[in-house]
């Protein structure tokens, strides 16, 4: 999919940084994960399933890159501050975070429980603020770092809601929120917080291929382009995030969405 032989010239050249990549088994984050491996990142790759992680940093191996596979569930502190260790103890820094892992458990609104709306929180919200904190703690010690939370266009406000996703449209309109604050008050000590507002992508979780046709056909009426989006291309975004190309970002949303929320 990537090689490091595709990264053209020096743009977005990641060359003897160190990122953290959430979620990153699959979909968009491993995704995400092989992007910044093209472009010389050394690369963690943290998802609840250490199996799963593995295979990708073997995807990265095979590219001739460095990476380390570590499992996290991002709900839990001490899986934070573990992942953070062994990422020290292997690469010494931290220089990029990209804040992927997320749930989206589909549930109405009137039967939605109070114990299934705080666990996603506690994974799409809280998660965040866990390891945004953990690792910025770390980039402040270099005065540099690139955070990126991947929040969605069901953020509310400018994006859009969703039915049968309370939980998950507060959390990400939180992340936005939270981004927006993290960033004030990082900017002063070299740090750039930036969010990227997916749309609809064709990722394991929401396969265009496990849609009846009908449903397919409603999901892609509001979007412009009419056609979901590919994980390499929120992937792409990634890494113009984490790089030094976009220097002058920081509390910003970038919206990855076909259109959609312009429509």
């Amino acid at each position: 999919m990537f090689g490091l032989n595709k990264t053209t010239s020096k743009f977005c050249d990641l060359k003897d940084k160190v990122a953290i990549v959430t979620g990153a088994a699959k979909g968009m984050g491993k995704a995400d994960a092989l992007k910044l491996a093209s472009a010389g990142a050394k690369v963690v790759v943290s998802d609840i399933s250490l199996q799963e992680c593995q295979l990708v940093v073997d995807e990265i191996k095979k590219m001739r890159g460095e990476a380390l596979a570590v499992k996290c569930d991002v709900s839990s502190k001490s899986d934070i501050d573990n992942l953070v260790s062994e990422t020290l103890k292997t690469f010494n820094k931290i220089d990029i975070l990209i804040n992927n892992a997320g749930i989206y458990p589909f549930e109405p609104f009137l039967q939605m429980s109070e114990k299934n709306f705080e666990k996603v929180i506690d994974v799409n919200l809280k998660g965040y603020f866990l390891m945004a904190q953990a690792c910025a703690k770390e980039m402040v010690k270099q005065k540099s770092g690139s955070i990126v939370n991947i929040t969605s266009i069901a953020m509310g406000q400018v994006g859009v809601g969703f039915a049968g996703l309370t939980h998950y449209c507060a959390s990400k309109g939180g992340i936005v929120a939270m981004s927006q604050a993290m960033a004030l008050e990082l900017a002063p000590l070299g740090i750039r917080v930036n969010c990227i507002a997916p749309g609809a992508i064709d990722t394991p979780g929401a396969s265009s291929t496990n849609m009846d046709p009908k449903a397919m056909e409603a999901m892609l009426a509001p979007i412009p382009m009419h056609r979901k989006g590919k994980s390499e291309e929120i992937a792409n975004a990634v890494l113009f995030l984490a790089s030094d190309e976009s220097s002058y970002m920081t509390g910003s949303t970038m919206v990855v969405d076909g259109g959609w929320v312009a429509g």
